[in-house]
């Protein structure tokens, strides 16, 4: 079974939650390459919610696909290989909320793919943690460390967040060079 897979689906609030309460600390200085693939190096820091004592350390990678020409149903594309059920619900709670507001941001057909995901049970404040695992990506020189902070039941949702908010942060260099080279 694949690490954070559940049984039951995401509820539309613990989605919400999720979405409202995730923070990115540390985003990555490259953006998704247009005409390749980027690989985003990640650390989710969370709080277990039994005990707050206790922080849980993810880190993997998030393999974001080039972008493809638009087509016309901005959601049918979306992949997200490796995320469990957590996905699928996140990607139908978008269309059913996000399909006016975000359409030409994701007419793109992105795939994403986690890998390599581990993780640690840390016995400390969620400060201190949060202090040291920055100091260490920092340390690290990776443009493409992230660290985000989210819900520990939900963390795949958070995780895909971020992701949403590096396509946001893309979005204008993509088009760019897509005009660029006369592909629109």
């Amino acid at each position: 079974m694949p690490l954070g897979w559940k049984e039951e689906m995401y509820s539309e609030d613990s989605i919400q939650y999720a979405l409202e309460t995730t923070e990115v600390l540390h985003e990555p200085d490259r953006r998704i390459d247009t005409f390749g693939t980027t690989s985003f190096q990640f650390h989710l820091i969370s709080e277990l919610m039994d005990d707050v004592q206790q922080v849980r350390v993810r880190s993997g990678q998030i393999h974001a696909q080039r972008p493809t020409i638009l087509k016309p149903e901005p959601y049918a594309d979306l992949e997200f290989e490796g995320f469990g059920e957590g996905a699928s619900a996140f990607a139908q709670w978008m269309k059913e909320r996000m399909s006016h507001t975000n359409a030409a941001l994701l007419q793109y057909g992105f795939s994403f793919k986690k890998s390599d995901v581990t993780e640690s049970l840390v016995h400390d404040s969620l400060p201190v943690v949060t202090e040291r695992v920055l100091a260490e990506v920092n340390a690290s020189g990776n443009p493409l460390s992230a660290v985000v902070l989210g819900v520990d039941d939900t963390w795949e949702i958070c995780l895909l967040k971020f992701t949403l908010e590096m396509i946001q942060k893309s979005h204008k260099i993509n088009l760019f060079d897509f005009k660029r080279r006369g592909l629109l």
